[in-house]
Formats: C-alpha cells, sequence, structure tokens
C-alpha cells in the first residue's frame, strides 16, 4: 500500500492540437489508471476549426472520470497550458497533473506522483518520460533522474503542482510571448525557482512517449537545438543577466562555435557522437540569434496524429 493521501483529489490537464488518435491512446491510459484518488480529466483543444479534440472528448459519454473539453482559441502551447489551470482551478482540486497528448501514463502514475509529494513536500514535481526506442525527441534518450529533489526540472510533459503555487503565482502562469517558439515550461520554473518553491523528481511516475518520423531525422533534431537553444536564452534575458551571467553565456556560446564542428568533423565515423557536436553547435547559434532579437516558433508544425 502506497502511504499518500487516499483523499487526495487531482486535475489531469492536457493540450491538444490535431492529434486525436494520441489523445484516444492517453485518455485510454489514464482510464485504466490504479488510484483511490479523485481525478477529474481536462482537456484543452487548441485548433478552434478542426475541434477533432473537442469531438474526440465529446463521444466519450462513459468516460471513467469526470471528462470536461474546452476550445483554447488563441493559437500557442503556453495560451492553451494557461486555460487548462484556469479550469483545474475551478474544480477545487488540491494537485494539477499535466501530460502532453503525445504521451500515455503507467497504471501507477498518480500513485507515485502523490507518494513522492507527501514524502519530499516538493512544491511541483517532475516524473520520467520513457521513449520505446531508447531515444528522445531531442536524440538525448529517456528523460529521466533518480527521485529526489532537484534543483532545476526540464519541462511540462509530465509534471504535479501542488494547488497552492498557481494560486500565488501572477497571472498567466506560462508566458504568451514563448507561445509558439517554445520555452514555456522553462520560463514557469524559472519563476518559481526565483519565488523559492522546491522541486523533486519522481522516477516512478513514468509517462511513455512516441517519437514520430518526422522527428527522426537529423535536419529535425538540429532545429530543435536550434529552438531550445533559442528559447533558452531568451528566457535568461528575460529575467536580466548579471555582466558576470552574461559574459559566461557568451564564452559558452564561442567555444561551441568553435569546437563543436571540429568535433563533428573528428566524430564523423560515429553518426550518433557526430549529431551531439552539431546538435551543441546549434543550439549555441540558437542562443546567439536570440541575443540578436530573433525568435523561432518551432510549434508552427504538428507532429504526429
Amino acid at each position: 500500500m502506497l502511504d499518500y493521501d487516499t483523499r487526495a483529489s487531482v486535475a489531469i490537464c492536457i493540450p491538444t492540437f490535431r492529434r486525436p488518435k494520441m489523445l484516444k491512446r492517453l485518455l485510454d491510459a489514464i482510464a485504466a489508471l490504479e488510484t483511490s484518488a479523485q481525478i477529474c480529466v481536462l482537456v484543452a483543444d487548441n485548433d478552434a476549426l478542426g475541434r477533432a479534440g473537442l469531438t474526440l472528448c465529446l463521444s466519450m459519454e462513459d468516460y471513467r472520470w469526470p471528462l470536461t473539453a474546452v476550445i483554447a482559441p488563441k493559437r500557442g502551447i503556453a495560451q492553451v497550458r494557461n486555460i487548462l489551470l484556469e479550469y483545474a482551478l475551478m474544480t477545487g482540486a488540491q494537485f494539477i497533473a499535466m501530460i502532453d497528448d503525445d504521451e500515455w501514463p503507467q497504471n501507477d502514475w498518480i500513485d507515485q506522483f502523490l507518494k513522492t509529494a507527501q514524502q519530499t513536500g516538493a512544491d511541483v514535481l517532475q516524473g520520467s518520460i520513457l521513449f520505446g526506442s531508447g531515444r528522445a525527441a531531442d536524440g538525448h534518450g529517456d528523460i529521466s533522474r533518480p527521485s529526489g529533489a532537484v534543483a532545476m526540472l526540464q519541462g511540462a510533459g509530465n509534471l504535479l503542482i501542488r494547488r497552492g503555487v498557481l494560486e500565488e503565482m501572477t497571472v498567466p502562469w506560462f508566458d504568451p510571448q514563448f507561445a509558439l517558439s517554445g520555452g514555456e515550461d522553462q520560463d514557469f520554473f524559472t519563476r518559481l525557482k526565483r519565488a523559492g518553491k522546491r522541486f523533486a523528481w519522481c522516477d516512478e511516475a513514468r509517462a511513455h512517449g512516441e517519437i514520430q518520423d518526422t522527428r527522426a531525422g537529423l535536419g529535425w533534431l538540429l532545429r530543435r537545438s536550434y529552438s531550445v537553444g533559442n528559447s533558452d536564452m531568451r528566457v535568461l534575458l528575460k529575467y536580466r543577466l548579471t555582466p558576470l551571467q552574461f559574459t559566461l553565456e557568451v564564452l559558452k556560446i564561442l567555444a561551441s562555435l568553435l569546437l563543436s564542428p571540429l568535433a563533428a568533423v573528428i566524430l564523423a565515423v560515429s553518426p550518433n557522437h557526430r549529431a551531439i557536436a552539431l546538435q551543441k553547435l546549434f543550439r549555441a547559434a540558437g542562443k546567439l540569434s536570440a541575443m540578436a532579437g530573433r525568435r523561432y516558433n518551432e510549434y508552427a508544425v504538428i507532429h504526429g496524429e
């Protein structure tokens, strides 16, 4: 028996955009959760015209948990997350879980999250995401760490947030300026860290992810690296780097620009290692472009169904 409050209430939030097959797989997995917690499920469809996600949810009349689907009319991942959190707080849930529509959780997902939340007292927890091929969409493998306190989290794809954290924040929770570029999660975590909130990792609260064919090639990996570098730097610039921090970032960028091409040539016989060297180069280029005031909108393209 897991040691956690069985009366805990959790609102599970799902952003979706033109991926009804993946959303159906996720909703089926949530329906199969083994938990005595009080669950409700919220879906925000960011396709105001097609409404495939909304249509799917409306067709699931006998769903195990209370299921609410809404339209998020303004395009962008930050806007969708904000609408979900707004509705989640209306439910009165003690915890808010967030999971993306291209993932699906294990049966004990919520129970493991609640157990670790009670053990650590953390304000926000992240669970591991495993990829069947052993390679994540960024080319660096499964997103996982040992359970316990951590200094920073890695993404909003598998989260558990205490209600009070959101109530104390200034709205919007996710900054709309990162709507199509990504980085809204990094900005969210940075705000929380600056406010003194505590983070923890729960390796046992596992979700599985799928890598789409459009994300499997080197071209996409390099565009992704450029995008991450661009959005990460924009977050850093938003919070006004000190002169020392700015200098260190410039030195890291210059080192990557100088050394990564050489490493890629040296490692040409090893495709995986060569790709990592090139990713570092493109990430540095993305940071440099952000310093020049440029924004890369990664989420203008949809992957999956």
